[in-house]
C-alpha cells in the first residue's frame, strides 16, 4: 500500500459561501434562543441560552473577519 503524502491544493472557491451560510444559521439560532428565553420561566434555561448566544455573538465576529479575508483573497487572486 502506498501513501500519497501530497497536500491537497488550496481550494478557496466556495469559502465565502460556506461562511455566509454559517453566519445565517448562527443568527437564526440566536433568534430562536431569544424566543425561548422570552417564553420560558426556567431561570437556568434562560441563563444557558444567554450564555450560548454570547458565544454565538463572539463567533459571528470571527466569521465576519473571515469573510473580509476571503474578499481580499478573491480580489487579489
Amino acid at each position: 500500500m502506498t501513501w500519497n503524502n501530497k497536500p491537497k491544493p488550496d481550494d478557496r472557491s466556495d469559502n465565502a459561501e460556506k461562511i455566509e451560510f454559517n453566519i445565517g444559521k448562527t443568527i437564526q439560532n440566536m433568534e430562536l434562543a431569544e424566543e425561548m428565553i422570552h417564553k420560558t420561566d426556567d431561570e437556568r434555561m434562560k441563563r444557558v441560552l444567554q450564555e450560548k448566544n454570547k458565544r454565538r455573538e463572539d463567533a459571528l465576529g470571527g466569521m465576519r473577519e473571515e469573510i473580509k479575508d476571503e474578499a481580499k483573497y478573491q480580489k487579489n487572486k
